[in-house]
């Protein structure tokens, strides 16, 4: 394929960057759109005034050479999670806590998990390469240009936007999401229907920050663990947030609910879902004290338990393209997999 390409990439996680940055070193022009306000995807930070909570992914493994190599171009950001992880097996108490083993490192970015792909995108979004808070409504051929597409888009307060003039489109989209938008522009019915048995589990997640236990000689709240795969029927995964690496002392926590909980509890009010998630830490952790923060996120698309079993989707008759981490699993990792091996593709 030519150089010089223009790229239109919907989705600005990390496959979407993952992408980008590669097909840009290749040569290729490249616009990234994303519906949010800034990069990352599901490698999320909220920040608060007690401190950062990674709502989304909570740290990643390495595994690949080519991520390895990739995270040596950001020495020092990155750094290994030593999580004390165990596994709860009563739903009543910590004391019947189970150590997970050691198989490998966690790593985690700092102060936050949206930090590396923020720093890997910060130079496409300096060259005017991105355009936050647009959301792609519908990708058509080009009106003016034959063999181009252009993009039908919504912006800040229902702005309506077309983009043209790309010569392939990358769809670096949740798998639904992804479905939706090609069935809505009636383009690859075959691709619909191979994404369709893709399955993405839903994820409620619960921030909790207690600074009560910065008051000198109270010491840590709750178990001596920082993180927890739990059996409760609600919760599936805990984590310290101040237990991280460079992360303010402020005690915190992130807690994920189970896939079928958040499933069945999809449009529960969040005040609901709060108030249930709360009482799950509590029988889990042993911690009773009242949260001086306390909010809950919901993920519609978080785990992919049945992936689409291969790194990506690519027509070069059309130059239409999906990536994500759902198409090989639900780690990080995936996601970097999958964009890259598209990027790689199509160069």
């Amino acid at each position: 394929m030519k150089n010089n390409l223009h790229f239109a990439i919907i989705g600005a996680g990390m496959a979407g960057v993952t992408c980008a940055r590669t097909l840009v070193q290749a040569g290729h022009r490249v616009t990234l759109f994303e519906k949010s306000r800034g990069l990352g995807g599901r490698m999320s930070t909220r920040n608060t005034e007690f401190g950062n909570f990674d709502h989304g992914a909570q740290y990643f493994t390495v595994r690949d050479l080519r991520f390895a190599e990739a995270l040596e171009t950001v020495p020092g950001l990155c750094r290994p999670w030593s999580a004390n992880a165990v596994r709860v097996l009563d739903p009543y108490g910590s004391t019947f806590a189970a150590a997970l083993p050691d198989r490998e490192p966690h790593w985690v970015p700092k102060p936050g998990m949206n930090e590396l792909v923020r720093t890997w995108g910060e130079p496409l979004v300096q060259e005017h390469m991105v355009r936050l808070q647009t959301l792609v409504t519908h990708i058509e051929p080009d009106h003016l240009i034959k063999q181009r597409w252009q993009l039908q888009t919504e912006g800040p307060e229902d702005e309506r936007r077309v983009f043209s003039g790309f010569d392939g489109v990358l769809l670096a989209l949740p798998a639904p999401q992804a479905r939706q938008l090609l069935q809505r522009s009636k383009l690859a019915k075959d691709w619909v229907e191979r994404i369709g048995d893709v399955y993405v589990a839903p994820c409620w997640t619960l921030m909790l920050a207690f600074p009560q236990a910065m008051q000198p000689g109270l010491g840590t709240l709750g178990p001596q663990w920082n993180a927890a795969r739990s059996t409760h029927h609600r919760i599936s995964w805990l984590a310290r947030e101040n237990s991280k690496p460079a992360r303010t002392p402020i005690e915190r926590w992130t807690v994920q609910a189970s896939p079928q909980w958040s499933q069945e509890h999809l449009e529960d009010d969040s005040a609901r879902i709060q108030s249930k998630m709360l009482k799950a830490f509590a029988e889990v952790t042993g911690i009773l004290a009242e949260p001086s923060f306390a909010a809950v996120h919901r993920w519609r698309y978080a785990q992919t338990q049945e992936p689409l079993g291969k790194p990506f989707l690519w027509d070069k008759r059309s130059g239409l393209g999906v990536c994500g981490d759902w198409c090989l699993g639900h780690r990080v990792e995936n996601a970097f997999v999958s964009g890259l091996e598209l990027a790689l593709k199509i160069c």
